[in-house]
């Protein structure tokens, strides 16, 4: 697979109001910029066919949470996409891999990391299925994944920090799935 630089600061991204109308676009790096702007985005929970979650450990050169563990994949659609476009398109470059998702809940969120920026995001959380053998890690997106069951996940989750560096929203949303949203992640797992 080749492994190119799939991501950069100047990408146009959508920015929204708090009801996902899209209100204009700006660069991602200015959307990370100090407090943040308020932009679409996408977070996806892939699991394997033993229902273990695939988490990703952030590369070193992201200028957000670098080696941070968050999620299979996060990211956000371009100026012009669509959600499905996107998220097909983003586990296809950051995994190698495809997978019907299926649309679970949105959520709004504010993270700031220090004097680098913040996340400042409407995200729509996915989750999706894909063979473990399959997945081919980015290097220039990813520095090291894992495969973890529901309950490995929930224990990390219950360290206290900074036993790992966890990504806020990996936080957030999985504590969603284990609560609000059980019931679809439930019946997504066959559980």
């Amino acid at each position: 697979m080749n492994h190119a630089v799939v991501s950069s600061e100047d990408e146009a991204l959508i920015l929204v109001n708090a009801e996902d109308e899209a209100i204009g676009s700006l660069s991602k790096g200015a959307c990370h910029d100090g407090e943040g702007v308020l932009h679409r985005a996408f977070s996806v929970f892939l699991f394997d066919q033993d229902n273990r979650l695939l988490v990703q450990q952030r590369a070193k050169a992201k200028r957000l949470w670098p080696l941070y563990w968050a999620n299979s994949c996060c990211s956000h659609p371009r100026v012009g996409e669509d959600m499905a476009t996107a998220t097909l398109r983003r586990i296809k470059e950051e995994l190698g891999v495809e997978s019907e998702l299926e649309y679970v809940y949105k959520f709004q969120y504010h993270a700031r990391f220090g004097d680098l920026g913040s996340e400042h995001e409407l995200c729509s959380v996915y989750l999706g299925r894909v063979e473990a053998v399959s997945v081919e890690p980015n290097p220039t997106e990813i520095a090291n994944t894992r495969w973890l069951d529901v309950g490995e996940v929930d224990d990390w989750m219950a360290q206290p920090e900074p036993a790992d560096a966890i990504a806020p929203w990996f936080r957030m949303e999985w504590s969603a799935l284990r609560t609000a949203e059980q019931s679809s992640l439930a019946a997504f797992l066959g559980s």
